[in-house]
């Protein structure tokens, strides 16, 4: 999935961030290699080439935190600079139109600004304008946007019937486990973030694997995740085995059980140690190939994954 999280986080990985202009022709190239479906959930300022392009394509409405540093339309804009490095870091009209020209994926929203559904101050028809702006952005390009990933996984069920009422027809829920439940500002409390780091390595919490009647109960249909593919650490790259077990034992569960298992990451996770991000990843599409031919075990974007469903309730 994909989206600049916020200006600290650009700041911060501003290499990751600029690895992003080749990690994404790597990853269509991998995907296409091992013929899977992806979803590329960005973020409506992304779809500018320019600024003077974003500036007049803004919502009327914006949220109004109680913390402004959370909202792009205060400084972050104001910082926006014309120049080559601020193109790439804050603009990818071009990535856009490359992930275009492979149809068997699929471009979903990440709302406008990178809307933060549970901070205080916004609202839900703040959160109704944003959207509403990601998808008439998308529209200009000939984009339908039908798929929805909440930044920082903050999903607020009360905004759901907006997103239906906007042609959303699926959303990237979070893991089944307290470890996972949402939380606001920008990460868990301590605690949940060590039993989380020891859950990507040893199975703390669950597989994480949905069966198509779990995905149905909700509408928008809920995809949750069920895994985040930790990007590549000097530190900690002696557990890359622990790690690859983990994801590929679960992804073996789906397949033998005929469920969903939903792995997900943004490519600036990837923008550095680029060979050792994209071999653990080829590992990890080598086992769905074999799993593909054992089990049928099958890739879908989001959408189609939750058309296919609401196909399947819809003459069952």
């Amino acid at each position: 999935m994909w989206g600049v999280r916020d200006v600290q986080t650009a700041e911060q990985y501003g290499r990751n961030i600029e690895g992003v202009q080749s990690v994404i022709p790597r990853l269509l190239e991998a995907f296409g290699h091992h013929k899977v479906k992806a979803t590329f959930s960005a973020v409506g300022m992304l779809f500018f080439s320019h600024k003077d392009e974003l500036m007049k394509s803004l919502p009327d409405l914006q949220p109004g935190y109680e913390e402004k540093s959370l909202s792009p339309y205060y400084d972050y804009l104001q910082s926006l600079i014309e120049d080559e490095a601020s193109k790439r870091h804050h603009f990818a009209a071009h990535l856009i139109d490359m992930i275009r020209k492979y149809p068997e994926h699929e471009i979903g929203t990440h709302t406008f600004s990178h809307f933060y559904c549970l901070e205080k101050g916004q609202t839900e028809k703040d959160f109704k304008a944003d959207l509403k702006a990601a998808i008439d952005v998308a529209s200009q390009k000939g984009l339908t946007l039908t798929s929805l990933v909440f930044p920082r996984n903050q999903i607020n069920p009360a905004y759901l019937q907006t997103c239906a009422d906007l042609g959303i027809i699926c959303y990237r829920g979070n893991e089944r486990s307290w470890l996972y439940a949402a939380h606001t500002g920008p990460s868990a409390p301590s605690y949940r973030r060590a039993f989380k780091l020891l859950d990507a390595f040893a199975n703390i919490s669950g597989h994480h694997t949905y069966s198509d009647e779990y995905l149905r109960r909700h509408s928008p249909i809920d995809i949750p995740a069920s895994r985040f593919l930790r990007p590549h650490s000097g530190s900690m790259r002696m557990l890359d085995t622990l790690k690859l077990r983990r994801i590929t034992t679960a992804m073996s569960y789906a397949a033998k059980n005929n469920q969903t298992y939903h792995l997900w990451w943004h490519p600036h996770n990837f923008g550095i140690h680029q060979e050792e991000n994209f071999a653990f990843l080829e590992k990890v599409l080598s086992h769905y190939d074999k799993l593909n031919r054992e089990y049928n075990f099958t890739s879908y974007t989001m959408s189609g994954l939750a058309s296919s469903l609401l196909n399947k309730q819809k003459h069952g």
